[in-house]
């Protein structure tokens, strides 16, 4: 069992969510997220932040790969070839929840094994993606132009916290300061 309890975020995860926060209403950027093994978690943990109703658009909580195929449209061949859990879905389920949520600027998403039934080699792995709109969508007589989007980052990570309740905070974690470096990057000049 889980010593850490699964509503209480750790003090890290809330310091991350308020940091990326505070640099989404500076700039005025809106997100969305497309989450599996965090179910949700990385959108609550941003939804601490005082405001950030303007920029938190939503989060796509895909856990099963039904999910990810009905909702995000993630290839069901794509998944077959390399599982729920590789870069390559991630990447697809970044770029899906940004081409499907038009008032977001950014989009970030999250697969991952937390344990304890995870395959062998996998437990503890995680996937993220970042895509970002190179420009606002525009509307049309026929709905909207999405734009054109840039995947923007893709990497993997071996989580080191020892449950799944705490493997959950640290992955939530990761997304929100993977989505802020991102940001930064991007936004501020160097």
């Amino acid at each position: 069992m889980d010593s850490a309890e699964p509503h209480q975020l750790s003090a890290e995860l809330q310091q991350t969510a308020r940091s990326l926060g505070r640099l989404l209403l500076q700039h005025g950027q809106r997100v969305v997220f497309a989450e599996s093994c965090t179910a949700g978690l990385v959108a609550a943990s941003l939804a601490i932040v005082p405001g950030i109703s303007r920029c938190l658009c939503g989060s796509l909580v895909t856990y099963r790969e039904a999910s990810k195929t009905a909702w995000l449209g993630v290839d069901a061949q794509l998944i077959a070839a390399f599982t729920a859990v590789s870069p390559e879905v991630t990447a697809q389920m970044a770029s899906a929840a940004l081409q499907r949520t038009i008032e977001a600027d950014w989009a970030a998403a999250v697969t991952g094994h937390l344990g304890p039934d995870a395959p062998p080699g996998s437990d503890g792995t995680i996937h993220i993606a970042v895509a970002r709109r190179l420009k606002r969508a525009i509307p049309q007589s026929t709905g909207f132009d999405a734009g054109p989007l840039e995947l923007t980052v893709q990497l993997k990570q071996q989580l080191s916290a020892p449950t799944r309740v705490l493997r959950q905070q640290q992955a939530a974690g990761s997304v929100l300061a993977t989505l802020e470096q991102a940001l930064r990057s991007k936004l501020e000049p160097a």
